[in-house]
């Protein structure tokens, strides 16, 4: 069972030993991986973190998802 508490997107990218990933649940957070399972193991712990980081600073932090989702895609193209 994966235990996120956000939703979480990871991108293929061009390279094939890095995938982005980020969750459209959590603002500002994102990371790159080296495989999917690479990605998800370290999104678990980087939401952890990445809320932590939000309280300590007395940011907002949203509420947990509670049917969160994981998205596999290639990477979007961001217009020029």
């Amino acid at each position: 069972m994966l235990e996120l508490k956000y939703s979480l997107v990871i991108e293929a990218t061009k390279d094939p030993v890095f995938f982005g990933f980020y969750s459209p649940d959590l603002e500002g957070f994102t990371g790159i991986g080296h495989s999917i399972e690479d990605c998800i193991y370290q999104a678990k712990w980087g939401m952890i973190e990445h809320v932590s980081l939000l309280r300590e600073q007395g940011l907002s932090v949203p509420p947990e998802n509670k049917a969160p989702r994981i998205v596999i895609q290639n990477e979007e193209k961001t217009a020029a």
